[in-house]
């Protein structure tokens, strides 16, 4: 689905303009600076709104109204130099979005023999002057703290520090999931399964955590639509099956049919509601229609989610967030549950049944036969796979317990060795605290027994989106 409120990045650089009569040049050269950063988050890919240069408490209220009239998702605040406040809380006072203040010396130090050599003291100014930007940083941070307003900070090097533009990035990168949080269509079908009260959530609280929309659907509408799929578009279905998947000698041409039919099916109702994720349970009962598109749902399932579309099965409000989040992290986000414990190997076995990742897979994921969906109604084609070998990240939304939602995360790795070959998904993480620490230290903050796991170690990315998001966000290792 494509986003048609792609991100918008404010940026200004402050100065002060009693400055620039006195100090011959200064005003240029940090401008110049201004612009080196603006080139730097353009890298990014994002649309920056760059005002430039704010060095009065005019130009600062104007600045305000021009990024709110702009919608800007996020301010990085440039501090060249020493400025006042007044030329800083005005403009993110009315635009009302996250702030990130860049603290960039020039260089990593200033060199004092040449500084020192320049036997003018007005030209020695000027040149302290421009590498100041330590400077009017507490003063900034004291005015957003009695003004109620979160701010987040980057300090280090302009030039050659590359770990400064790593955090920018992963400050960029979160605002951009929030802002595709905020804009995405939930789709949910069905109803909960009876009894998991772990993850019965409230949708109101979930929506004003995260934004988007949330779009009740009846599986009646799936079923209607499986009755128009033509033969033609079944068959380039299962054509796209043979391509995606390795496909188990003992499956069935009709359950493939069955599966096709339903996929085309499900991805037109993608479409007709626009959704960017999708949350289902149904039982089916009764109604033989239903029961037929809810049992041959899992390859949908798992191409929709490996085409950016995650679905949770078992009516998983939270955890379809936590795997949209992954998903727009660029980590994948796979369905996920704890399975069993390996002391000797110590590892976990996780997985779930239903939708599997297959962009995260460690190869082909494999297509097999169920006689029974254990828990559920129905029978039908299942898939089997191990999300991809090296580092990955699981997270969780979880509920606190003054209510808000909040982030449990946990950066481990994934393993190679034997799994469960049930037809379901399977992967084998080991965590650098040990099964029994891990487990006690992730149980003990009440997470569903649900869970998304990504490739890759993104917590640090995970903790910028909490706090851009004003959700609190725990890490167990």
């Amino acid at each position: 689905m494509e986003n048609k409120y792609p991100l918008k990045i404010g940026l200004f650089g402050i100065g002060l303009d009693a400055y620039w009569p006195q100090f011959k040049g200064l005003k240029e050269r940090l401008e110049g600076y201004t612009g080196e950063v603006k080139s730097r988050l353009s890298s990014y890919g994002a649309e920056i709104i760059d005002l430039g240069l704010i060095d009065n408490p005019e130009k600062a209220l104007d600045a305000g109204h021009m990024f709110r009239k702009a919608d800007v998702d996020i301010i990085f605040l440039y501090v060249t130099t020493y400025a006042l406040s007044s030329t800083v809380l005005p403009v993110v006072r009315r635009a009302k979005v996250p702030v990130v203040i860049l603290n960039l010396t020039p260089e990593k130090a200033i060199d004092y023999g040449i500084f020192n050599r320049l036997n003018d003291r007005t030209k020695m100014t000027g040149e302290w002057l421009a590498s100041v930007s330590a400077c009017p940083v507490p003063e900034i941070a004291n005015v957003f703290r009695r003004s109620g307003i979160d701010f987040f900070q980057v300090t280090g090097v302009l030039h050659g520090d590359n770990e400064v533009w790593k955090e920018v990035g992963e400050w960029i990168e979160a605002a951009s999931v929030a802002n595709k949080m905020a804009h995405n269509r939930l789709g949910c079908m069905g109803h909960y399964y009876g009894g998991m009260l772990d993850v019965y959530t409230d949708f109101t609280r979930m929506i004003s955590s995260f934004g988007g929309h949330i779009e009740m659907i009846e599986v009646d509408e799936l079923t209607a639509l499986r009755r128009e799929v033509t033969y033609k578009e079944i068959s380039d279905r299962m054509q796209l099956f043979q391509k995606e998947f390795e496909i188990d000698r003992e499956c069935l041409k009709e359950d493939l049919e069955d599966s096709a039919r339903t996929s085309v099916a499900l991805e037109k109702l993608v479409i007709t509601h626009d959704l960017g994720s999708l949350a289902y349970f149904y039982s089916g009962t009764g109604n033989k229609g239903n029961e037929d598109s809810i049992s041959s749902i899992i390859l949908a399932n798992s191409l929709l989610t490996s085409r950016r579309v995650p679905v949770a099965g078992e009516y998983e409000i939270k955890n379809i967030h936590a795997m949209k989040i992954m998903d727009c992290f660029g980590a994948g986000g796979s369905f996920t549950e704890f399975y069993a414990l390996d002391f000797n190997d110590e590892v976990i076995l996780m997985g779930h049944d239903g939708p599997g990742h297959l962009a995260i897979a460690e190869g082909k994921t494999r297509v097999k036969p169920l006689k029974e969906y254990h828990g559920k109604v129905g029978k039908g084609l299942s898939v089997e796979m191990s999300v991809r070998h090296g580092e990955i990240t699981l997270l969780s939304v979880i509920e606190m317990k003054d209510g808000n939602m909040g982030f449990l995360v946990a950066e481990g790795e994934s393993v190679a060795g034997p799994i469960l070959e049930i037809g379901n998904t399977n992967s084998r993480y080991r965590f650098p605290l040990g099964i029994k620490d891990f487990i006690n230290s992730w149980n003990s903050y009440g997470p569903a027994h649900h869970c998304a796991a990504g490739v890759g170690h993104i917590a640090s990315k995970i903790r910028k989106l909490g706090n851009l998001l004003g959700v609190e966000v725990v890490q167990v290792c």
